[in-house]
């Protein structure tokens, strides 16, 4: 999951475990249990929180990206039609006008 980024950004910064776990507020000793490979799902939240002290993005964490040329790497599965039609569906009316125009515009390109 790219979580060894979390140890190389802390070194790059100069920070200890125990500062980053004051900074972020993620307890410290959930911090050693990621950073020594003992948990390898950590929640969203404790991403966010590491994420924003590091100065990262949660797409930071992916490493599919470092592993397009490894057999192993999963590969990016394509939405159908259904998918993408509820996806919309459900977070339609959050969109203005423009974006559902772009939306369309896009769809149609594809």
């Amino acid at each position: 999951m790219g979580l060894e980024k979390i140890a190389e950004y802390k070194k790059q910064m100069g920070i200890t475990t125990a500062e980053l776990s004051e900074k972020s507020g993620v307890p410290l000793g959930t911090l050693n249990k990621i950073l020594s490979g003992a948990t390898k799902d950590p929640k969203l939240e404790t991403l966010k929180a590491v994420s924003r002290v590091l100065g990262l993005t949660l797409d930071d964490f992916d490493d599919l990206e470092d592993n397009e040329n490894d057999n192993t790497a999963t590969a990016c599965i394509e939405p159908t039609y259904d998918d993408m039609q509820q996806l919309i569906a459900r977070n339609g009316n959050k969109l203005t006008t423009d974006e559902k125009m772009l939306l369309i515009k896009l769809l149609s390109e594809l």
